[in-house]
């Protein structure tokens, strides 16, 4: 197998919490890599290389910065997005994009399944009750029948990298599950587990609903407050996607009013402001921007690259590519 020249370009923070030395020693077993981590492309640091392993804060790969770069023909990015450092240059130029989106999917595939769970089972409003000794053990058949999670119905919004890895995890659960997604078929929806429906009618019918659509121009404020109003009594909904898809006021206006309970992960911006409604209301959980790789989960993102350059060098081509074509319609 050819042992192409790399060079790694991320910020510090990113190239401490992903490369760690087990990383370094994998990619050394597929690639020649350049000693260091290039923070800025200055000169001639990319005059060698021939794969360029990126990360959270890589420069942008300019007209100006790949003439730097003659024998680039690869980039190969441990995270999920590329639209931060991947300019219409580098395709222009015929260079191989790779993106370890879906490898980032998983854990937040797996957060959104475990919120879908909790909600069902309305762990953090009745774990705060038991706490204030409002709700007593031994009182389960006191349960109301909107507790629990058979036969609840869940709306998947967007069939992207992590709303199809949802819907594979959700598959085992008593769910009925649907779908909107204007770029899928209905026969594809099926496919996926899942019944197709309109946007309206998703929010109409289902529990519990799970926005993954990426932030573009046409999805800003497309959970907006008319769709908010169609969720049913105590309906969830869990954003892990971002934050400005969501109409925040019209939400914080149904939690407060106790119609609809709510889990972001992610906001507009971030952090919320202090003063934001969303804070005060008892039947929305905000986290961190967590339910993306972190920690140890860093490991799988340089994995994936290193299976990625690995295909790439024996001539089998990248298992996970990033098309010019679909840049519009990705994260």
């Amino acid at each position: 197998m050819n042992r192409p020249r790399a060079a790694f370009a991320m910020s510090k923070e990113a190239a401490e919490a992903v490369l760690r030395p087990e990383a370094l020693a994998a990619f050394a077993q597929v690639c020649d890599p350049v000693p260091g981590v290039l923070h800025e492309f200055t000169g001639e640091s990319l005059a060698e290389v021939e794969v360029l392993v990126t990360g959270w804060g890589c420069p942008e790969l300019t007209e100006q910065v790949l003439a730097t770069a003659p024998r680039l023909r690869a980039v190969v990015h441990t995270a999920g997005s590329v639209r931060g450092h991947v300019t219409q240059a580098v395709w222009d130029k015929g260079i191989e994009v790779s993106s370890a989106a879906a490898a980032n999917a998983l854990p937040v595939a797996e957060y959104t399944v475990a919120m879908i769970l909790l909600s069902g089972k309305r762990v953090l409003e009745r774990a705060r009750e038991y706490r204030a000794g409002i709700e007593q053990p031994g009182r389960w058949l006191d349960t109301p029948h909107s507790v629990g999670n058979y036969r609840r119905t869940v709306g998947i919004l967007s069939a992207s990298l992590i709303g199809r890895r949802v819907l594979e995890l959700l598959r085992p659960y008593d769910f009925r599950l649907l779908l909107h997604d204007p770029y899928v078929t209905d026969a594809e929806a099926v496919k996926l587990g899942a019944e197709p429906v309109g946007l309206a009618e998703l929010f109409t019918r289902a529990d519990v609903v799970s926005v993954h659509t990426p932030l573009l121009p046409a999805t800003v404020g497309l959970v907006s407050r008319e769709l908010i109003n169609l969720m049913a009594q105590d309906a969830t909904l869990i954003n892990t996607a971002r934050g400005a898809v969501v109409d925040q006021d019209a939400l914080a206006e149904a939690a407060l009013a106790g119609r609809v309970r709510a889990v972001l992960d992610v906001t507009d911006p971030e952090p919320l402001p202090g003063t934001h409604p969303l804070w005060r209301s008892e039947n929305v959980l905000i986290s961190p921007h967590l339910a993306g790789s972190q920690g140890n989960e860093w490991g799988r993102l340089a994995e994936h690259a290193v299976a990625e350059i690995a295909r790439w060098s024996s001539g089998a081509g990248f298992a996970h590519p990033v098309r010019r074509e679909r840049l519009d319609r990705l994260a």
